[in-house]
């Protein structure tokens, strides 16, 4: 799969740079089902998931992501953050993320339906750190 790289500063040191993979691994749809049928029906979760497929795959900034969900920086000690830490020093590209946009007039935060843990290890190499996704709507 083709890769493509995010630069990851902080405070002037360098930090190993998170690679991405151009499209999100085959299992990562399945892992995004699984989340999302326990917020969802399965017909929308099918069309979501088909959505999520059909895609751009794009990037934002770790923060805004975090941000935009509304959830908390898990620790750099949490075991699957360690893990895509490592693979990020390593040299191993990252599977996009998967997320579902939230809506204001609804009042709904967007969903991380898959890559909560990659979007916290790139945040511990600094919040700016540029990540890949694909987003759907509802």
């Amino acid at each position: 799969m083709a890769k493509t790289s995010g630069p990851s500063k902080s405070q002037g040191a360098l930090k190993p740079t998170v690679t991405w993979l151009k499209e999100p691994q085959h299992h990562d749809y399945p892992a995004a089902a699984s989340y999302l049928s326990l917020i969802a029906g399965p017909k929308a979760v099918s069309r979501v998931v088909k959505a999520l497929e059909e895609a751009p795959t794009v990037t934002f900034k770790a923060k805004d992501l975090l941000r935009a969900a509304a959830l908390p920086l898990l620790p750099a000690d949490d075991p699957d953050v360690v893990k895509e830490l490592a693979r990020v020093r390593a040299g191993t590209a990252l599977s996009p993320c998967l997320v579902i946009r939230g809506s204001t007039k609804n009042g709904t935060t967007a969903r991380i339906a898959d890559g909560y843990h990659r979007i916290c290890a790139s945040y511990h190499l600094s919040e700016d750190t540029v990540v890949s996704a694909r987003i759907a709507r509802f």
